[in-house]
This record gives C-alpha cells, structure tokens and sequence, in this order.
C-alpha cells in the first residue's frame, strides 16, 4: 500500500512520524474517513472543509488548504488502484511543543502539520445488519460540552474504541453516547436520527446552536448532512433538539449514520425495542435514497493525470 505523507508517496512499511511529534507525545491531531464510490469519495469537499475548519478553530494549524488536500485524496486512490476505499486523512500537530508556545519560546501556525493519507479495501458488513438491523449499548462514558475538542473529529478516541469493544462483547453493533446533561449525542462512531410520528428528530450539532448558548459536544456528521438533506427533499419534517433517553425509546425509529455503513438501521436499545423491532420504513427509504444519491455524485470521475502530490 502506497501512503500519502507530507507531500510524497511512500510504501506503508517505511512510513513513520516523529517520536516527537504532537501525535505521539499528546494525541494532538485531527482525522476524517471517508468512503470512495467508482473512484470519488463522498462529498469529499466537505469532509476535508470540516477537518480545515476545526484545525483553525483549535488552534493546530492555519496552513490546511482545500484544493490540495482534495488532490492529495485523489492521487492516494489513484496510487493504489482503488475505486473502491476506505480513505482515511490524519493531519497532526508536527514537531509542535504546545507548552513552547504557550512559553514563548516557538510561534503558532508556523510549524508544519503532519499529513498523513491511507486508502484500503471497504469495510464490508454483513447484509443482515441493513435488513434486520441491529442492536445497541448505552456506553458508559459521558460527552462533555465544556471540553474545547468536543464535536471535533480529534485523535482522542480511545474510550470511543472502548465503549465500541463492549457493544461487540454484548452482541451490539454500536454504542450510543449522552453527554453529561443525559442527552444524546449520538454513536461512538456514528450520529444518531431518531423518527417520531413521520418526524426526523436529530440532536443538535455543533454548529446548529441557538446563539449565546453552549457549544453543542455533537460532531456535525456529513453523512447525517447528507440524510438531512434527502428528508428535505422528501418533505418530512426534520428538527434538532435536546433528546434524553425516553426519546429514544419512545422513537419510531432509530438510526445511525456514519461514511462507512451510510445509515444503519437500529432495532434494539439494550432490552428495550425500538418500534416493532423491525428496520421501519422512513429509515428504509432514506438509505435507499442515500444510495442513489452517492452512486449519483460518485458516478462519473476524471482520469487524474497530474502526479503534483503538494499538499
């Protein structure tokens, strides 16, 4: 496998980073992984935006530009003969001393980030998981909505990891994570739509907040974008609020969105059924529509060419 890392291209044995690098010494970093369809990842543009944006707001780095990183993400398929891929983008800290800086001894936004693109063969889920669909943990770690990252696709990810090991101890699929307030944010790895009365009910992302209140701790999914989306062209009604553990299990439906299984129905909150315990029907519709939709915008891709890999 060929690995995008800073500009060039190398074999994925021979690619390393810094022992010094922020990654390693603070799990400083930022990733986004997307799906390639017929050689073009899904909304790309907007995954890579997200990444740039919470880069910038964080503090990592100002120096991420759109075009290139896009670039960069094509030439990675390209490299390793992939139309199909799990593309995954990580962007580091660099050899970056945060406490330097805080000293005044180095300058932000002057250090070069890490960049770091892998593509690989897609996960593959058993069919059963879209046509039955499956069941989920409550995990036992809360979001916090006073910690800065949160909302971010950040590098910190290991009580994620943790809480997704002990959904698959007990026969789940995913984990459904609440804040602090007990409400719902969403999957360990995945965003959270629920259905009510022909109504899409999603939490509040970050970004979506009513002025002056409290950053929301919900990562804004472009999967979910895209979802809500599809429900507006359908005209079902969509709203974002506060959602406590009772709407979840008084929902008509349940599903989780994410770039790797686009939407996966859910049928079972630990003991508790969710509607008739079957995938319902506007969840079905919708994954139908998200299919065509990708297949649409992915269809057709540009020979690329160019060997400029600058990013």
């Amino acid at each position: 496998m060929k690995v995008f890392l800073d500009g060039h291209f190398v074999d994925d044995t021979d690619a390393g980073v810094s022992v010094h690098d922020a990654a390693m010494q603070h799990a400083v970093g930022l990733f986004e992984t997307m799906q390639a369809f017929d050689g073009r990842v899904f909304r790309l543009e907007a995954h890579l935006q997200r990444l740039i944006d919470s880069a910038r707001l964080l503090g990592l780095t100002q120096r991420l530009r759109l075009d290139p990183l896009c670039e960069a993400v094509e030439l990675t398929l390209h490299e390793n003969d992939l139309t199909e891929a799990r593309v995954r983008l990580t962007v580091t800290g660099g050899n970056l001393s945060l406490l330097a800086v805080a000293r005044g001894k180095s300058q932000p936004n002057t250090h070069e980030p890490t960049v770091i693109i892998t593509a690989h063969e897609p996960t593959l889920y058993p069919p059963g998981f879209f046509d039955n669909g499956v069941s989920v943990i409550i995990a036992d770690p809360k979001s916090n909505p006073f910690e800065p990252t949160a909302g971010h696709k950040t590098l910190i990810y290991w009580s994620r990891l943790q809480s997704l090991t002990a959904a698959a101890a007990s026969q789940a699929g995913e984990a459904l994570w609440f804040s602090v307030t007990n409400h719902l944010c969403g999957g360990a790895v995945s965003n959270a739509i629920l259905v009510r009365d022909q109504q899409l009910i999603s939490p509040i992302a970050r970004g979506e907040e009513a002025d002056g209140a409290i950053a929301s701790p919900v990562l804004p999914g472009i999967t979910r974008a895209a979802v809500l989306e599809l429900a507006e062209q359908a005209n079902i009604p969509i709203h974002r609020r506060m959602l406590s553990i009772s709407d979840v299990l008084e929902a008509d439906e349940l599903m989780l969105t994410n770039s790797s299984w686009q939407i996966l129905p859910v049928v079972r909150v630990e003991s508790e059924t969710i509607g008739d315990g079957t995938p319902g029907p506007i969840t079905l519709q919708l994954r139908d529509a998200l299919l065509k939709s990708i297949e649409s915008e992915c269809r057709a891709t540009d020979e690329i060419t160019d060997a400029d890999d600058d990013a």
